[in-house]
């Protein structure tokens, strides 16, 4: 006997009730693409598909983040159009998620750091930090395991701090293989449905605390290097060229969140069609451009350090194809003296 699979119908009553079983534990979810994992099934704010500025974005864009419910109305009506799998919104939950992956292939391998310790995915990985943080592994928490045989811990967030996201060894992150989720950050929910095949709850207890060394880990650095770097150096520019300087560095200022990249790549450009010209040195703006994103670094965004000074050099080497030339001005003829020209007579 053989069991029938479910219809479709079934399948999106299925997904419903596990997007209402985690709104229930208080945790916001949003819908993602049916099978996928990302990206989410809302509507984007790109320059080429702008956000409509319609419904609940009609006084500024909302991501996915912010249109997180857990309205059981609104999942209802949301889950009752498609079988849309479920996003899971960490910071708005209340939640950090250590995500320990698998390798994706056979040429997916640990960096030699780790494979001489004898890692082969995520789960050993997370063994050896805890051992050597002398620690036992963190395990007694809601677990959840992902179709492709991750796993998900899903741990309470410290109160007073406020923790984004790491993919594995990059900034903070804390190895291979090793993800964090808090702020600005989502996992794919318990239900859901992937080719590779169901993420299950293997553990249902209340999330833990995360664990304090945990929390030391994850905790951003401040950004010392931005701190300590000098403002533009007192090298004179042209008035215009220092208005133009000026003027890039307050949209970057004021860029939102959801604009950071953007808003900071064009700025760049702007500036590297002067650097291109021999009007301005690169250096200077690319010093001037980073002090202006301090607060892309420094606040809830997350952006790394490293990140706002890729796109930076990226802006200025784009803005290398078109330099921009100093205007061409006429120069200022000061008037002959009357005197040498005319005498009291009439022409000398």
């Amino acid at each position: 006997m053989t069991l029938s699979s479910p219809t479709p119908r079934e399948r999106v009553e299925a997904l419903r009730d596990a997007a209402l079983a985690c709104a229930a534990r208080g945790w916001p979810v949003f819908p993602i693409r049916p099978g996928a994992k990302k990206p989410p099934a809302l509507h984007g704010d790109t320059t080429r598909r702008p956000c409509p500025r319609t419904g609940p974005c009609r006084s500024g864009h909302q991501g996915w983040e912010q249109r997180a419910t857990t309205d059981p109305d609104r999942i209802r009506r949301c889950w009752a159009t498609a079988p849309y799998n479920i996003g899971l919104a960490a910071g708005p939950a209340g939640l950090v998620v250590v995500d320990l992956d698998t390798p994706k292939s056979p040429e997916d391998v640990p960096p030699k750091g780790w494979s001489r310790r004898g890692v082969h995915d995520g789960h050993d990985v997370f063994a050896l930090l805890c051992a050597d943080a002398g620690q036992p592994v963190p395990s007694d928490t809601f677990t959840v395991r992902s179709a492709r045989g991750g796993t998900h811990l899903y741990f309470q967030a410290p109160a007073g701090v406020r923790l984004g996201i790491t993919e594995g060894e990059q900034g903070n992150g804390l190895g291979w293989k090793v993800d964090t989720r808090g702020w600005g950050g989502y996992v794919v929910a318990p239900g859901s449905i992937t080719p590779d095949g169901v993420y299950r709850v293997t553990d249902a207890r209340p999330p833990a605390e995360l664990p304090g060394w945990l929390v030391q880990a994850l905790t951003p650095k401040p950004p010392a290097a931005t701190s300590a770097r000098r403002q533009i150096a007192a090298e004179r520019l042209p008035a215009y060229v220092r208005a133009a300087v000026r003027g890039e560095c307050a949209h970057v200022r004021a860029a939102q969140a959801t604009r950071h990249t953007r808003t900071l790549f064009v700025a760049a450009c702007r500036l590297g069609e002067l650097a291109a010209g021999g009007l301005l040195p690169p250096a200077q703006a690319e010093t001037a451009l980073l002090t202006a994103a301090g607060h892309m670094i420094t606040g809830p965004c997350q952006c790394t350090e490293r990140e706002v000074l890729r796109t930076i050099a990226n802006g200025l080497r784009a803005g290398t194809a078109r330099p921009r030339t100093a205007p061409i001005t006429t120069p200022h003829r000061p008037a002959a003296p009357t005197g040498a020209l005319f005498g009291t007579r009439g022409v000398v």
